[in-house]
């Protein structure tokens, strides 16, 4: 019973921790000046405002949403098509040099994303792509090593009997692909779908970079750019974080299975 309560205790502890910065958020969204100044941090301001909101939303805020609702759902659509065509390459089809290229290609993980944006934009810019929407989606568009690797991982647990037969009866590559292990595979896609979603929605270095104007600006680099010349204000930047943060949130808590089972494909298998 001592180590039972010890370890809710400490989970308990835990969780606090993790959801305070987000409470704070809140609090502070719904919040007048006034209240600001005049109330510790985690006391709410009563009564509530939702004016800070209205004046976001009023101030361009929902084009930005906008933007990065169709940046989500194109880098979505991407990942599943061309990272579902290469993995199935890299697990079943046979080539020579196929698991050193994609161990060479799984690699390129290890690298910071940072050290390859100056290289991206220069390329943008020889292209004519800065402040497009193909050079905001380009990078990602035609998969990823994390994607590549767990499909890969779910292709190859995959019984190959069923692509045996299926050949027997003489079925191509792409039938077996579309027919047979598509079907079977929406558990690894539901998965790659919502971590690109999630990864997508809260994407911040790259669009800094090759956006500059409101027609391709995303969520991110609009919060950040709620700070003025004079300084921040903070009824205003949260009540744009507590807006991109909803989505999210939502997300999590109804997919969150998802979540936890790409690690189970990656880990284990």
């Amino acid at each position: 019973m001592v180590k039972r309560t010890a370890l809710y205790v400490t989970l308990v502890a835990g969780a606090f921790v993790s959801v305070f910065p987000y409470l704070l958020v809140a609090l502070t969204a719904l919040k007048t000046p006034r209240q600001l100044s005049g109330t510790e941090p985690w006391e709410p301001g009563l009564p509530p405002t939702f004016a800070n909101l209205d004046r976001v939303m009023h101030s361009g805020f929902a084009g930005y949403l906008g933007n990065t609702l169709l940046m989500t759902a194109a880098l979505t659509a991407g990942q599943l098509v061309f990272t579902t065509f290469a993995a199935y390459a890299f697990a079943r089809l046979r080539f020579r040099g196929r698991d050193v290229l994609f161990w060479l290609y799984v690699a390129t993980m290890m690298v910071p994303s940072a050290v390859t944006m100056i290289p991206l934009f220069l390329i943008m810019r020889e292209l004519h792509l800065v402040n497009t929407w193909w050079g905001l989606l380009a990078p990602y568009l035609l998969g990823t090593p994390y994607g590549i690797f767990l499909m890969r991982q779910f292709f190859r647990a995959l019984p190959a009997g069923l692509e045996d037969a299926a050949r027997i009866d003489g079925a191509g590559p792409l039938t077996i692909l579309l027919r047979i292990v598509l079907p079977l595979s929406r558990p690894a896609l539901g998965t790659l779908a919502i971590i690109t979603v999630i990864s997508s929605w809260n994407n911040f270095m790259w669009p800094l970079i090759i956006t500059s104007g409101d027609d391709t600006r995303v969520v991110t680099v609009g919060i950040a750019g709620l700070k003025g010349s004079i300084g921040v204000d903070p009824n205003q930047m949260t009540a744009a974080a507590l807006i991109a943060l909803v989505p999210m949130v939502a997300v999590f808590v109804a997919f969150q299975r998802y979540i936890v089972r790409s690690v189970v494909l990656t880990g284990l298998k």
